[in-house]
């Protein structure tokens, strides 16, 4: 086996890191070499959670942080204890509420991208990576270089940088530069590009649907300049390619809609052979549909491997699916060879992390600094995308009396949305709000003023999201009634922004990108005049109605 490409970018190993990964290669047992190619995911301090991961021996896993810093930092050290192999430890840096728990709430990348102040993406991304730093995190699942070109798309809007390639290539390279700059390996993804489906991979294989000039136009442009800015690694994502590979073999048949993550062809053949990347392949979660309506586990795990990534990203069943890769391994599907050069790679990008030296001294994070920083970046984002009833600004006398019309905050990690902090912030400002309810009359001789409020930001298994006029209000005649001829009304979205397709005609619409009590401080901030609104949308909030700007 050889070891030279591994001083080239983007890993540039010294030959004190190349001599490290041989000899812990070679310290490696067979099986220990096949524990080594998982990443597993672990959330809070169960002392039995804790012991299986250390039993388990993976290479790496994905941490859902708590708040208490130190108290991370001990269980990271605990699991890395007695390992002969330092760990990868993964998180999605996405912003918003993937922030973690213990640090500021800083805009998830839609927001950043309203913005559009590359200074701020970086200083953003730089905090970020110090939080993730302090307690031991050293790999993210970001930046996403997807394009939300398909607006009902439910798993890209918030998660990417908006619909134009320049500004996704901007803002998303700014941020993987300024994460590795600090000790955060980054992966870019959803390989080979999400987007122009408007469909989730967590539901069902997508398909990138664009020619191979459009594909080289858009994210063949994207991950070169990645590969190019030195990115560590990628994620490889269920999501086909058809047009490639077709071009490759006209007779593909349905392997031309085999997922990247199963493909050879796109992640050897296109990702490192004709792109040029020499980094290091993570699949995507394998628990997604995407990767299982494609064929049964036993043969899709090993698969992953085959297929050219290093990393199997999570396990239903940590032992299952090792055996999985053993019977791979013993009937020929696997080889060894193709098992230790996965491995050398993960240990390579180990070393590119300092990860063979002794540990840094933990670094001090300036929490409230933080905390500040991004609340004076929060009230940059939210757009004001139309008010032609000259709404704003609110006024605690003139529109005393507020109806807020909300499903709440909708996160997939918890069965019940959310409730809204922002009627409790209206009422400390001496508005009265009333919470909707089906039993509401609404009278505009009751109220002064009616908010819709939607808190739908991207997130995993949503399959569509759209303004649900029955379930908002109910009732399926009041799901018809429109009231903003009577009463003036205002819509925010602090999440999806595309609300205006199943409301052209409301006559002032913001979005606000992100759920974050800090982003709902930052609105009412706005909402009463205190600064000035984005006038920027970095996707088309419009939907392509010719009567929503109106």
């Amino acid at each position: 086996m050889t070891f030279d490409h591994l001083t080239k970018a983007p890993f540039n190993l010294d030959s004190e890191a190349i001599a490290w990964v041989k000899a812990t290669l070679a310290g490696l047992s067979p099986d220990d070499k096949l524990r080594q190619l998982f990443n597993l995911r672990i959330a809070g301090d169960n002392p039995n959670d804790v012991a299986a991961i250390k039993a388990f021996r993976p290479g790496g896993i994905t941490r859902h942080a708590g708040s208490d810093m130190a108290a991370e930092r001990a269980l990271i050290a605990e699991l890395n204890a007695g390992g002969s192999v330092p760990l990868l430890i993964s998180a999605d840096l996405e912003g918003s509420r993937m922030s973690l728990a213990g640090g500021a709430e800083m805009p998830n990348p839609l927001a950043l991208a309203a913005i559009d102040d590359v200074e701020v993406t970086a200083e953003v991304s730089r905090i970020m990576a110090e939080e993730a730093r302090a307690i031991g995190i050293n790999w993210s699942f970001t930046p996403v270089l997807d394009i939300n070109a398909a607006f009902r798309s439910a798993i890209v809007a918030t998660r990417g940088f908006g619909s134009d390639v320049a500004t996704v290539e901007k803002h998303a390279l700014t941020q993987m530069r300024v994460f590795q700059q600090n000790g955060v390996a980054s992966a870019v993804k959803h390989w080979p590009g999400e987007g122009f489906d408007d469909r989730d991979q967590h539901l069902v294989t997508t398909i990138d649907p664009l020619s191979i000039a459009d594909w080289e136009a858009t994210f063949g442009r994207l991950y070169r300049g990645a590969i190019e800015a030195g990115v560590l690694s990628v994620m490889s994502a269920h999501i086909a390619l058809p047009e490639f590979v077709r071009s490759v073999d006209p007779e593909a048949g349905v392997e031309a809609y085999r997922p990247a993550s199963l493909s050879r062809m796109l992640n050897e053949e296109l990702l490192r052979k004709r792109l040029g990347f020499n980094g290091l392949i993570v699949s995507d979660a394998t628990g997604m549909a995407g990767m299982g309506n494609w064929a049964k586990r036993s043969e899709t795990i090993p698969q992953l491997v085959t297929a050219g990534c290093d990393v199997i990203l999570f396990a239903n069943d940590p032992e299952q699916d090792l055996g999985y890769v053993r019977a791979a391994l013993a009937d020929g599907r696997l080889t060894q060879a193709r098992v230790d050069e996965a491995i050398m790679r993960q240990l390579a990008l180990k070393a590119a992390l300092g990860l063979h030296r002794p540990p840094a001294p933990v670094p001090s994070v300036p929490t409230e600094k933080n905390r500040v920083y991004a609340d004076a970046v929060a009230r940059r984002a939210p757009t004001l995308v139309k008010d032609v009833q000259c709404l704003l600004p609110l006024d605690p006398q003139k529109h005393k009396r507020v109806l807020v019309v909300s499903g709440g905050i909708v996160f997939p990690f918890f069965p019940d949305p959310l409730p809204f902090a922002l009627p409790e912030m209206l009422r400390q400002h001496g508005f009265e709000v009333t919470i909707y309810t089906p039993e509401t009359e609404v009278d505009p001789t009751r109220f002064d003023l009616m908010l819709y409020l939607f808190g739908d930001e991207t997130l995993l298994t949503r399959g569509r999201i759209f303004l649900d006029w029955l379930g908002l209000t109910g009732h399926f005649g009041k799901a018809m009634q429109r009231y903003w001829h009577d009463i003036p009304t205002a819509m925010i979205s602090f999440g999806y922004p595309y609300m205006l397709y199943d409301a052209p005609r409301v006559p002032t619409y913001i979005n606000a990108y992100s759920t974050t009590e800090t982003m709902q401080r930052a609105v009412v901030e706005l909402l009463l005049g205190n600064g000035t609104w984005n006038q920027h949308s970095p996707v088309d909030p419009f939907c392509g109605l010719p009567d929503a700007k109106y």
